[in-house]
């Protein structure tokens, strides 16, 4: 019978996983060992630390279903989710950087017409999203489907609202684009707000003194034929939390300046309020390999 000492266990470990058919799983296996082990004897973790950690992530767990996702929320504050997301978008090559997806995506969105209402009756000021999707060298891309969703006035996701059914969305909606590559939809101003403190990860934010606050911005999700899948937000220039969300998400490529603007009218011609702003962008896909 073995008596390992630390060091010993590590390698029986990873001697354990060396069969392991597939060469990618090995290697990752092997890496999360070594990094694992490293990790608690770095810490010098005492058990009452153990049982904490197994708690944690067992509650973590608990918190997360089909409409809140805890772990990738705890991926988000930890910065792993923008690590994982840098090493796989090193050269990008022209397109428009990537970010977080986020705890609230709920999956393929209702198909809106262009100009279409995200907001209804929802409170806020009225935004007007004109925007058009291409290839890296600016030519238009017919067909791709966007999905957009983004948080209300008071900083909550509509599923994140008693009674939520995912047939009845509110500021979420999924868009195909026209010969142009060009969308367009009517929403209402974001503004920033908490990522959700009521589970595990916010019990981390507090423990750290961290805030929890996320800059202004909409989620778009683009996905066409041939080209890469492009997660990404528009956030709203001059946020007071830009240079501190809670999930390191910002890019400054994707700080845009919404436009005040008084016409009568929306740019497709269908009656405004009195003030509305304006936010135009173009997205840029790369094409596979």
């Amino acid at each position: 019978m073995p008596d390992y000492d630390p060091s010993q266990l590590t390698d029986a470990v990873l001697r354990s996983f060396a069969s392991t058919p597939d060469a990618r799983t090995r290697g990752v296996l092997q890496h999360l060992i070594a990094h694992l082990h490293g990790f608690v004897r770095d810490a010098d973790l005492t058990l009452d630390e153990w049982r904490a950690a197994i708690d944690f992530l067992t509650r973590t767990g608990h918190m997360s279903g089909d409409t809140r996702q805890e772990f990738i929320l705890l991926s988000d504050v930890l910065g792993v989710s923008m690590l994982v997301d840098a090493i796989n978008h090193k050269a990008h090559a022209g397109a428009t950087d990537t970010t977080v997806l986020g705890p609230f995506y709920v999956g393929e969105h209702r198909v809106v017409p262009h100009g279409g209402d995200l907001a209804g009756d929802a409170p806020g000021e009225r935004v007007f999203v004109d925007a058009r999707v291409t290839d890296v060298a600016g030519q238009p891309i017919r067909g791709a489907t966007i999905d957009v969703w983004h948080a209300d006035a008071a900083g909550l996701y509509d599923s994140q609202k008693p009674g939520y059914r995912l047939d009845t969305p509110s500021l979420r909606a999924r868009f195909v684009t026209g010969g142009d590559g060009e969308f367009s939809f009517r929403t209402i101003m974001p503004r920033s707000y908490p990522v959700p403190t009521d589970g595990p990860v916010g019990e981390l934010l507090a423990a750290g003194g961290r805030h929890a606050m996320r800059p202004a911005h909409i989620h778009f999700l683009l996905q066409a034929p041939g080209y890469e899948t492009l997660v990404t937000h528009l956030f709203v220039a001059g946020d007071e939390y830009l240079e501190s969300d809670a999930v390191f998400g910002v890019k400054p490529s994707l700080i845009v300046r919404l436009q005040p603007r008084d016409e009568p009218t929306w740019p497709d011609g269908t009656p405004a309020p009195a003030r509305w702003h304006l936010l135009s962008y173009r997205f840029a896909m790369k094409a596979t390999a």
